[in-house]
């Protein structure tokens, strides 16, 4: 499959859009959560409260918030005075259910699910918990639902890359693999236009706005998305695997009656959850270069987060 039209293109698209949602979910928190909105002093003339005091040390009738409680979860639920750990929940929940969620879901892809379905499961968990954070009665349920949404979205971007790379040839991987990113930025700058048209209007509005729509991509990958051909080959599935082929390109022709035209079946080697990892170790140069990318990954990701 080394040629790539419109068919490819078009598929790699949609796979790849998973990205905007994947990156509106991951800093939405900025927007709702991490910033406490301005306030100001009921009365002009009182020196306490214009001289510089921190809120904490005044009485709650000496001021108020400059915008409606309900446009900032600090101001809704009264967390201005709240320590360091409670306003760091959120966003500690959601990047350790990203960890979790890596772990746990880290091989479906390639053993039992595959990619289109993981990455179906992926934005339906995320899209879902978004919808469910807007019932948020207080910041321990938000978190939680933080932790859920974190952990469904770990694999949207392994998925969304290899499923859309592995519709391509190899010639066209490296482009079509810059989709993903180009997505993602999309969703990160569109973010900021979003919470600014919500800005007087409450912080669950956005949320809406942001997993609302992911719900709906997540039906069209359930129709429009194909499943990677390589996965289907793997699992012995060769007339899927063939079909799919012939629809990304009409080039493509195969003989069923040629019983050398594919000689595929469903691999042997002992597919349990995490029998990659075992072949991993297995494989040192695999393991040394792996584990190069992750501490490469793990200061990027402290620096850029």
């Amino acid at each position: 499959m080394g040629s790539f039209g419109w068919n490819q293109f078009l598929q790699a698209l949609l796979v790849s859009l998973a990205w905007v949602f994947d990156a509106q979910q991951t800093f939405i928190s900025v927007f709702v959560a991490e910033a406490a909105p301005a306030w100001h002093c009921i009365d002009d003339h009182d020196q306490l409260c214009n001289s510089g005091t921190i809120q904490c040390q005044l009485p709650k009738a000496a001021w108020a918030w400059n915008q409606p409680a309900e446009t900032c979860l600090v101001s809704e639920w009264n967390l201005e005075c709240s320590g360091p750990f409670v306003s760091g929940l959120p966003a500690s929940s959601f990047f350790f259910g990203c960890l979790m969620g890596g772990i746990v879901l880290a091989t479906l892809a390639d053993s039992s699910l595959g990619r289109k379905n993981m990455l179906l499961l992926s934005c339906q968990v995320m899209s879902l918990a978004g919808v469910l954070t807007v019932f948020s009665p207080n910041i321990w349920v938000y978190s939680a639902l933080r932790f859920v949404t974190g952990f469904g979205r770990a694999t949207i971007g392994t998925c969304a890359l290899v499923l859309s790379t592995e519709l391509v040839g190899k010639k066209w991987r490296g482009q079509v693999g810059i989709l993903g990113f180009f997505c993602f930025t999309i969703g990160f700058l569109s973010l900021p236009a979003m919470a600014y048209l919500n800005k007087d209007s409450s912080w669950r509005t956005l949320y809406l706005w942001t997993s609302i729509p992911a719900i709906f991509y997540s039906t069209l990958v359930h129709f429009m998305v194909q499943e990677s051909p390589r996965w289907l080959f793997v699992q012995g599935r060769k007339e899927e695997a063939i079909n799919v082929l012939k629809s990304m390109s009409t080039s493509i022709n195969f003989n069923f009656a040629d019983d050398d035209a594919l000689l595929m079946d469903k691999e042997t080697w002992n597919v349990d959850l995490y029998s990659g990892l075992k072949l991993l170790w297995q494989k040192g140069w695999a393991f040394r270069r792996l584990s190069s990318v992750m501490i490469a990954g793990f200061g990027i990701g402290m620096v850029y987060y």
